[in-house]
C-alpha cells in the first residue's frame, strides 16, 4: 500500500482533513472532483497554490474531506492542509511554503453577537423622545 499522509487544514469554521498519497494529480473533495466542488476559478487556484509552488501538480492524489465554514475558508483550509502534508513528506519544501503564508493559520473568526444589541458591536437606534 502506498503511504498515506493525513494533515489538518483550518480557516475560520472551515476544517479540511486531507490525506496525500503518492499519484497522478487527482484531487477529490468530499468526493467529488475539487474543479466541480470549487466552481469559482479563484478558489481552485487557491487549491492548487502550494503543488504550483514546488512544482509537484502531478505527482500526488488528494483525498479531502472539508465541513463548516462558506467556500472561501473552506478552500484556504484545503490549501493548508495539503501544504502541511507537503512538508510532512519532504521537509525542505517548508521554507518556500513559509515564505509564501500558506502553514500559517489564519485565526481571524466572526465576533460573537453581544446581549442587547442586534450584532457584535452595532446599536439599537437611539431615540431622543
Amino acid at each position: 500500500m502506498a503511504e498515506v499522509t493525513n494533515t489538518i487544514g483550518r480557516r475560520k469554521a472551515a476544517i479540511a482533513r486531507v490525506y496525500l498519497t503518492p499519484g497522478k494529480g487527482e484531487i477529490k473533495i468530499n468526493g467529488k472532483d475539487y474543479k466541480e466542488y470549487f466552481t469559482v476559478p479563484q478558489f481552485q487556484i487557491v487549491v492548487m497554490q502550494p503543488f504550483a509552488k514546488l512544482g509537484q501538480t502531478e505527482n500526488y492524489d488528494v483525498k479531502v474531506n472539508v465541513a463548516g465554514g462558506g467556500y472561501k475558508g473552506q478552500a484556504e483550509a484545503v490549501r493548508m492542509g495539503i501544504a502541511r502534508a507537503l512538508v510532512e513528506i519532504n521537509p525542505e519544501d517548508r521554507v518556500s511554503l513559509k515564505k509564501e503564508g500558506f502553514l500559517r493559520r489564519d485565526s481571524r473568526v466572526v465576533e460573537r453577537k453581544k446581549p442587547g444589541r442586534p450584532g457584535a458591536r452595532k446599536r439599537f437606534q437611539f431615540s431622543k423622545r
